[in-house]
C-alpha cells in the first residue's frame, strides 16, 4: 500500500495546493466576482472604503457572498470580492497584504503563520459539514483496506477526519491508498471506480449523493463536534493599518451567517449564484451546513492545534494568542 505523501508548505509558496476549491488553471487568479443578479454591488462613492476578501467557489464561503451583497454594504464601507484558482495564489494574496481578508483552510493559514507569513485567523470560522462519501460498495472504512480514498489536500480538516474516522473503526492510515484530488474531479473519479471515497468541502459530497453514486459513511459531527474548517484569515497589513474596517468586516460576515441561517431559500439562491451547483446537490448541502455559530474561541482552536499536531500537520502549532485576532 503507497503511503501518504505529505504537501510541505514552505515560505515561498513555491508548493502546489489543491485543496477545498480546487486548482482551476483556466482562470486568473485574482478575479473580482461577477456579483449576482439581486446582489448588485452598490455605486460606488469616492469617500467609500473598500475591503477586498478572497474566496474559492465552495459552500463555506457563503457567508462572504452574502457578507458582500448590496443589502449589507452602506455609504461607508462596501465588501468586494476576488474569486481566487488556486489556495496557493489566495493565500500568497493574503500574504503580500493584496487582499485583506479571506475565506480559507484553518490548518494552512496555522501553517503559514507557524513559518512567519503576515496572515492571522480572525475570531470567526466555518464549523462542522463536511461528509466521508463512499461508492455504494464500501459499507465500512474497514472496507476501504487496500483502496483508494481522495482528500483535497494534507493541510485540511478533511485529512483530521479521514483519521479520526479510521481510528474509530480500527483501521491503520497506511492500510489505504491516499491521494489528492481537486474536488470537482472527486464526483466523476468515485463513478468511475477511481477512487472508492473521498472527504471534502461542500458540495462536492453532496454532489455524490444526489448523482446516487456514493453514499455518507460519516457526517463530521460524527467524528469532530464542532470541528473546525474554513476560517475567515486576515492580513497583518489589514489588521495594523484598519483596525476598524477589520472590525467591519468581522460584524458583517457574523450578521451575514444568521441571514443565511434564517433564509433557508435565499441561502440557497445565493449559493446557486455561486457556485453554479444543481439545486439538488445545495439543497443537501446546506442541510449539513449551518452558518449561526461562526465564532471560535480558545476551546476549539485547542482542540484543532491538538489534532493537527497528533496527525503530523504539525510539530508546533501556533498558540491561540499568536494567531486569533478577535477584533470587535
Amino acid at each position: 500500500m503507497k503511503a501518504l505523501k505529505a504537501g510541505i508548505i514552505t515560505v515561498s509558496l513555491a508548493f502546489l495546493l489543491s485543496a477545498c476549491g480546487g486548482e482551476n488553471t483556466s482562470e486568473a487568479a485574482g478575479t473580482p466576482a461577477a456579483a449576482p443578479a439581486n446582489t448588485a454591488a452598490p455605486a460606488e462613492k469616492a469617500e467609500q472604503k473598500v475591503i477586498k476578501v478572497a474566496y474559492l467557489p465552495i459552500t463555506h464561503a457563503l457567508p462572504a457572498f452574502e457578507a458582500a451583497s448590496a443589502e449589507m454594504q452602506d455609504e461607508n464601507v462596501r465588501i468586494e470580492l476576488i474569486r481566487f484558482g488556486s489556495w496557493t495564489e489566495l493565500i500568497d494574496a493574503i500574504n503580500a497584504g493584496r487582499v485583506d481578508g479571506a475565506f480559507a483552510l484553518a490548518e494552512l493559514v496555522m501553517k503559514a503563520r507557524e513559518q512567519g507569513m503576515d496572515v492571522y485567523l480572525s475570531s470567526l470560522a466555518h464549523r462542522d459539514g463536511n461528509v466521508i462519501v463512499a461508492a455504494d460498495g464500501i459499507k465500512s472504512m474497514q472496507d476501504l483496506r487496500g483502496k483508494t480514498f481522495a482528500i483535497p489536500h494534507r493541510q485540511s480538516s478533511h485529512y483530521i477526519l479521514l483519521n479520526e474516522a479510521l481510528a474509530k473503526e480500527g483501521v491503520d492510515i497506511s492500510e489505504i491508498n491516499i491521494i489528492e484530488l481537486p474536488p470537482p474531479e472527486m464526483p466523476s473519479a468515485l463513478a468511475a471506480g477511481r477512487i472508492a471515497g473521498y472527504c471534502v468541502a461542500e458540495p462536492f459530497g453532496a454532489r455524490a449523493v444526489t448523482l446516487k453514486i456514493g453514499h455518507v459513511l460519516y457526517n463530521s459531527q460524527d467524528l469532530w463536534p464542532d470541528s473546525i474548517c474554513c476560517a475567515l484569515a486576515l492580513s497583518g497589513r489589514f489588521l495594523r493599518e484598519h483596525p476598524d474596517l477589520a472590525a467591519v468586516l468581522l460584524s458583517r460576515v457574523r450578521k451575514a451567517g444568521l441571514r443565511l441561517e434564517q433564509d433557508h431559500e435565499h441561502a440557497i439562491s445565493l449559493a446557486g449564484e455561486f457556485l453554479k451547483a444543481p439545486k439538488d446537490a445545495l439543497e443537501l448541502s446546506l442541510k449539513w451546513i449551518h452558518f449561526d455559530n461562526l465564532d471560535i474561541g480558545k476551546e476549539q482552536y485547542d482542540s484543532l492545534a491538538a489534532k493537527v499536531k497528533n496527525y503530523g500537520l504539525s510539530q508546533a502549532p501556533v498558540p491561540y494568542e499568536d494567531i486569533v485576532q478577535n477584533v470587535r
